[in-house]
């Protein structure tokens, strides 16, 4: 190869590099907008006046549709009976919606919308589809509206505390319906999805330091009565027939039954009693040694496992305090005060458990599990005498067989 040829060859690849330089600005020009500045608020008109106007959000995505109001002062989920939304969540959503910052401005046009997953709900086609949130006033004036798109991952090496793998480090978005307004931000907004039951305030009833317990099923053989004598004594069986005995160890469960229960969802306005299995329920009696007593509906199986509850709470609550017999007249204002505080305490009680009986909630079978048992499941096995003189009779394992005298005749 000559000089001459050396030349040409630099002059050629320079070129090439010249217009891949060119082409790979002009990709980038398309994702990144010079006009944005990384670290400046995504939605700079939004007031924090907006922020506390706000009295209606909507979710929507490809799946369905989501709307939570606020009432008064409540906020409430419309498609479970206005059923109390979780306001620590929505607070938690609307504060990080107003602070949001650009991470990195992106330029979207075209198809880039449905690659980043920003398409309208209802118009994107081979998972392109975002999910759009839609924050209106008490007019239902929408103040503003955020797309949610496609997540961003990042992995995290073998030689992480993670053990490898990937894990969500933001997410597209896109601020109104302009596309010079998408962008990459740090949120990745996970469990913002038109789910009724995601948005639920979750604060359920509390049973403690239950006395006694009573089934009936359906079926009277099948119905049971346990009890106990204090809160460290064991459980009893009630009306025992026969040689029937409670097997205690499959009763250590009551101690705690429903002491941290939760459920799963809420019945809408519509469903029907003969939907839930309500109509022809297990019903259990619960007592507690604070004079608590629930009775509690339990309906049929549903198809995912679930079982729809209902409950009724009430409590036999002291008004005057009673003297005791040797009591001191110095005693007498402490124990008073004494009496006052714990009636005021079971007297919330009461009033923040009976909100619970409006409502039919929907809960996982483990919840009340030991509910539903049958009386025959919490007996002891009964002992098969035939099989225990077999086994006296058997010869021990290695052990010489003994034969019987032969004598002659």
């Amino acid at each position: 190869m000559n000089k001459n040829q050396l030349i040409l060859l630099v002059v050629v690849a320079a070129v090439v590099g010249g217009i891949g330089y060119s082409l790979s600005k002009k990709e980038q020009a398309t994702w990144t907008d010079p006009s944005s500045k990384m670290g400046q608020k995504l939605l700079s008109d939004l007031k924090v006046d907006d922020v506390n106007n706000v009295e209606s959000v909507t979710i929507k995505s490809s799946t369905g549709s989501l709307s939570l109001a606020k009432k008064g002062d409540v906020w409430g989920v419309p498609d479970r009976g206005d059923y109390p939304a979780n306001y620590e969540n929505l607070q938690s959503f609307l504060m990080k919606v107003f602070e949001l910052k650009v991470a990195q401005p992106v330029k979207a046009t075209g198809g880039q919308l449905e690659r980043l997953e920003l398409l309208p709900p209802d118009k994107g086609t081979n998972g392109g589809a975002g999910t759009l949130v839609e924050f209106k006033d008490k007019s239902g004036k929408i103040l503003t509206t955020l797309t949610l798109g496609k997540k961003v991952s990042k992995e995290s090496g073998a030689a992480s505390p993670m053990g490898g793998g990937s894990y969500p480090v933001g997410r597209y978005v896109l601020a109104g319906s302009d596309t010079k307004n998408v962008a990459l931000v740090s949120e990745t907004f996970a469990n913002i999805e038109p789910k009724a039951e995601d948005w639920l305030d979750k604060d359920f009833l509390k049973i403690e330091k239950l006395r006694s317990l009573a089934v009936t099923h359906p079926q009277a053989t099948n119905s049971w009565k346990i009890s106990r004598e204090t809160e460290a004594g064991e459980w009893k069986l009630q009306d025992a027939k026969g040689e029937e005995k409670l097997d205690t160890s499959k009763t250590s469960g009551f101690n705690w039954l429903l002491s941290s229960g939760s459920f799963a969802d809420v019945a809408g306005p519509a469903v029907k009693p003969e939907d839930t299995g309500l109509d022809k329920p297990v019903v259990a009696k619960l007592e507690t040694f604070e004079d608590f007593a629930y009775e509690v509906k339990l309906g049929k199986a549903q198809p995912d496992g679930r079982h729809y509850v209902q409950f009724k709470t009430s409590a036999a609550i002291a008004k005057e305090r009673a003297p005791g017999k040797d009591e001191k007249p110095e005693d007498k204002e402490k124990l008073d005060k004494e009496f006052k505080e714990k009636t005021k305490k079971a007297e919330e009680k009461l009033k923040k458990e009976k909100f619970h009986d409006k409502w039919v909630y929907l809960v996982d079978k483990y919840t009340v599990e030991n509910l539903l048992k049958e009386r025959r499941e919490f007996l002891a096995e009964k002992k098969d005498e035939t099989k225990k003189d077999d086994a006296k009779k058997a010869p021990r394992p290695g052990a010489p067989e003994l034969l019987e005298p032969q004598f002659p005749k």
